[in-house]
């Protein structure tokens, strides 16, 4: 059994953060880092165990197409294997049907080879640059927001 981790590497965390930016209104159902317990007991060695796997929820109404990023991420070094509707990718073996009890038909496995655990460059670089909020502009827009809907005290 692979030793599990308390947190995934930055390369999982920002696959999951990038997907946010650039599809906010994704589902995040099937969305995961670590194991759960059962996952555990079911793959003891799992990539998930040691933070180099992430679990990208399906939603195509929303933007993610995992269809797609399968196909797209094969072309990516940092994946060491992928993970999607009864089909498995990796570099050395090429796509093939998958043969494990969960097909993956409600999210994309990403597994990343280690070398590149804390590589944080863009994961769906065909989609272009994720608009980065200004969280200081996004602070003012709430602020501004509850004031109109505040009614000011009335002078007597």
């Amino acid at each position: 059994m692979r030793p599990v981790v308390k947190r995934a590497t930055p390369a999982a965390i920002a696959v999951l953060r990038q997907a946010t930016q650039l599809w906010p209104k994704r589902k995040r159902l099937s969305d995961g880092l670590l194991p759960s317990s059962a996952h555990l007991v079911q793959n003891p060695n799992s990539d998930h165990n040691v933070g180099l796997a992430v679990d990208l929820t399906h939603d195509p109404k929303n933007g993610v197409d995992c269809a797609e990023i399968f196909l797209r991420l094969q072309t990516d070094a940092r994946v060491e294997y992928l993970i999607f509707n009864g089909r498995i990718w990796s570099d050395g073996k090429g796509n093939r049907p998958y043969d494990g009890s969960n097909k993956h038909t409600k999210h994309l496995h990403i597994s990343i080879k280690p070398k590149y655990a804390n590589d944080t460059s863009p994961w769906f670089g065909w989609m272009g640059e994720p608009k980065r909020l200004n969280k200081a502009k996004a602070k003012l827009k709430r602020v501004k927001a509850k004031k109109k809907e505040t009614p000011s005290p009335k002078e007597d």
